[in-house]
């Protein structure tokens, strides 16, 4: 499992998406014959798939359509929609700021105040379009956030860091509580995020619903760039995975694990399933959708961060509406459409019919299968990023 990086020091090999392919099954299936449902923190999803809590993709108009397309969009507690009375005009602004700016440009308008009465207002908004909602906050605020959420209707709550844990040591405040903090919601509590098998074991056994596995694999997101951190997720999910299935066996309550951030298009999300994932998160595809309040633009969780800003804005463009996205008819070739008519193929290839039937699947360690036999793809790609670069200039 570890290769010698220098004298008495060893790395472990790990693997991202890129790195692995799916082998096909001994049977196959009609795709019109799988089950895409999953269950996550207790509620039914017709599709396994989460929008991500970003401000350039969820905001509750959004989230209300994605759960009627039969997925779960979170909405970030912490963002500009709990902040701002019309958070439409400062994202105008942030789409507007030059891209040398963004950053502390979004870093001021995030200073306002979380204001209580509108994360009553925005739960209650989703709730009566006639969706699940899910609401995302960091740790710091969970116990505040998450009771007034909950009263006002909330279906899941998210606490959300760039790396969680239950042995969270301060000497400057009082770290949350996971155990208790789960125990005393009357909703259920997802967590993240994580990539190790001990961590996310550890959580599950202080009552977590659901995990989140990722850490800085994001489009927006530059955690990996300025704390070093990270996991390649096909290992990280793995690991959280084989957590689950060991803590099931003991225990017998079984803790969804959600891949989090780093699937480019839909072979990715196929890939993630495989790993052992229950469910996967998203956020820039869904950027890209006509629906997103962004516009095509997004930005990361930690952007804001007043000291240590780890995330971006960055410009996805739209190309076409959330129900193409999910469900086609596709109008690209490369993956970025269509993602449930690509899982249900891809599945039916591999020979499962379920979401869990995907863990079992045989995976392939295989850099080059991107790669390999694709160069007129390739030649194709440059030229068209070369037209794009002198259209812009």
């Amino acid at each position: 499992m570890g290769m010698w990086i220098g004298r008495g020091r060893k790395a472990r090999v790990c693997y991202g998406f890129d790195d692995i392919s799916l082998v096909p099954g001994n049977c196959t299936i009609n795709p019109q014959d799988v089950d895409l449902s999953t269950s996550i923190a207790g509620h039914t999803l017709k599709i396994p798939i989460l929008a991500a809590a970003m401000d350039g993709v969820v905001d509750p108009t959004f989230a209300i359509a994605f759960g009627k397309l039969g997925g779960l969009a979170v909405l970030n507690l912490m963002g500009i929609y709990t902040r701002y009375e019309d958070p439409y005009k400062i994202i105008d602004s942030i789409i507007s700021c030059p891209a040398e700016k963004a950053t502390s440009f979004i870093q001021d308008v995030y200073k306002q105040p979380v204001r209580k009465e509108l994360i009553m207002a925005r739960v209650r908004e989703i709730k009566e379009g006639g969706s699940l909602c899910a609401v995302s906050s960091i740790p710091n605020c969970a116990e505040e956030y998450g009771m007034i959420a909950a009263e006002a209707g909330a279906d899941v709550f998210v606490v959300q860091s760039t790396v969680v844990s239950v042995q969270h040591i301060s000497s400057v405040y009082q770290p949350l509580d996971l155990r208790k903090f789960c125990a005393s919601m009357p909703i259920p509590v997802m967590v993240g995020n994580c990539v190790t098998f001990q961590v996310a074991v550890d959580l599950m056994e202080v009552g977590i619903a659901g995990l989140l596995v990722g850490i800085g694999p994001g489009a927006a997101c530059t955690s990996r760039e300025v704390l070093g951190l990270g996991v390649p997720q096909v290992t990280a999910t793995a690991d959280c995975a084989a957590a689950r299935d060991f803590y099931y066996t003991r225990t017998g309550r079984y803790v969804p694990i959600i891949t989090d951030g780093g699937m480019i298009g839909s072979g990715d999300i196929c890939k993630a399933f495989a790993a052992g994932a229950d469910g996967v998160m998203v956020g820039s595809a869904f950027g890209r959708a006509k629906e997103s309040p962004g516009k095509g633009f997004h930005w990361g969780m930690a952007t804001s961060d007043e000291n240590l800003p780890r995330g971006t804005r960055i410009s996805l463009g739209t190309s076409g509406t959330l129900k193409e996205i999910l469900f086609g008819p596709s109008r690209t070739d490369d993956g970025s459409q269509n993602l449930i008519a690509a899982l249900k193929l891809s599945m039916g290839s591999l020979g499962v019919k379920t979401v869990r039937d995907m863990h079992l699947v045989e995976i392939a360690i295989a850099p080059s299968i991107k790669t390999e036999g694709k160069i007129y793809q390739a030649a194709k790609k440059s030229a068209l990023s070369e037209s794009q670069s002198g259209r812009r200039q």
